[in-house]
């Protein structure tokens, strides 16, 4: 009987097995981290898990009740921001439900809801988790999560449906992400204003955002300052003065669930209106065009309106009480499409 000997042993080096071996380990390391790329490439993570369960209120009593109860729970803010309803004291055919930016609070907007309560509608404006404390160089606000913001709005419009017969949602920045995810999940939203909605920032490519998002998620938090020159001193008195590497993530992944739901769908709400500006250095413009077109190709309603870069208005055009506050420019316009 002839017995073949293994392959060692016929004489196929051993070093020479190792190196293939080893080839076929760093191809498939390879393989794995090009893999990983992509999908840090494709989207943020989590967001096909955003979900929300609607509770709205039945009656304009109830929704006095539920306001009442978040005041209850508000006792450790400022006054200023803590939640401000401008009622009439009934149900009225319009409500306006204002969602100020990230580290800013309610107070941001109460003077455009006080225009918009002359003209006879309710206003409601909540502050945003961890938003409001007194301590201007918290960190709480670090905490702030995409499923945060998403049950903060679906709460606010809950309570909305018992104060007027049509809903409209505004929103600045980050609220602005929050108004276009409820034109795409709220349809029993009339209108939904996004003014300068964060979807990306213009230091960052587009194409890599995504993958920047989730950096951001898993790094350690970090904190910088909005205005680096003043430090504590710059923002309004009642906003932070720095933001979180953590929060500005979870805002994105809100943005980018936004554009993924508006390559598939039109919106659920009645119609939404896009305001831009044509100074504003905070937030990238090209994912804000992508994201009008796709609502159009779609059939969605669409109204959209830049306020020209010869304004010379700063990223937040609401704030009455920002150093480059021009609300004279701004608020008029404004409260046409707000009330249209």
């Amino acid at each position: 009987m002839i017995t073949r000997r293994p392959v060692l042993e016929r004489g196929l080096p051993k070093s020479r097995l190792r190196v293939g071996s080893n080839r076929h380990w760093k191809t498939a390391i390879i393989i794995g981290i090009v893999l990983v790329l992509i999908y840090c490439l494709d989207q943020p993570w989590g967001i096909n898990n955003l979900t929300f369960h609607s509770d709205s209120v039945q009656s304009y009593e109830q929704a006095v009740q539920r306001i009442e109860q978040l005041r209850t729970e508000e006792t450790h803010l400022k006054p200023v921001a803590q939640t401000i309803f401008l009622t009439h004291n009934q149900k009225v055919e319009r409500v306006v439900v204002f969602i100020h930016g990230y580290t800013n609070c309610p107070n941001q907007f109460r003077v455009l809801g006080e225009h918009m309560y002359r003209l006879g509608f309710n206003v409601l404006i909540t502050p945003l988790p961890y938003h409001g404390l007194p301590n201007r160089m918290t960190d709480e606000h670090a905490k702030l999560t995409t499923e945060q913001m998403v049950e903060y709005t679906n709460r606010a419009l809950d309570i909305a449906q018992g104060l007027g017969e049509r809903v409209t949602i505004v929103g600045l920045s980050a609220g602005g992400n929050m108004a276009a995810w409820a034109a795409h999940n709220r349809s029993d939203l009339d209108r939904a204003v996004v003014i300068a909605p964060m979807f990306g920032y213009p230091q960052i490519p587009v194409l890599i955002t995504p993958a920047v998002t989730n950096l951001l998620l898993v790094l350690p938090n970090y904190f910088r300052w909005w205005e680096p020159h003043l430090g504590e001193n710059g923002g309004t008195e009642n906003s932070y003065p720095r933001f979180s590497t953590r929060a500005i993530a979870n805002i994105l992944r809100l943005g980018y669930a936004v554009q993924k739901h508006a390559r598939k769908e039109k919106i659920v709400a009645n119609s939404v209106v896009m305001v831009t500006n044509g100074n504003d250095t905070a937030v990238h413009p090209v994912p804000i065009r992508n994201l009008v077109d796709n609502w159009r190709k779609k059939g969605s309603k669409v109204i959209t309106y830049e306020y020209p870069a010869e304004l010379e208005l700063g990223h937040d055009l609401i704030d009455p009480e920002q150093p480059y506050a021009k609300t004279d420019l701004v608020y008029p316009k404004l409260i046409e499409l707000i009330k249209d």
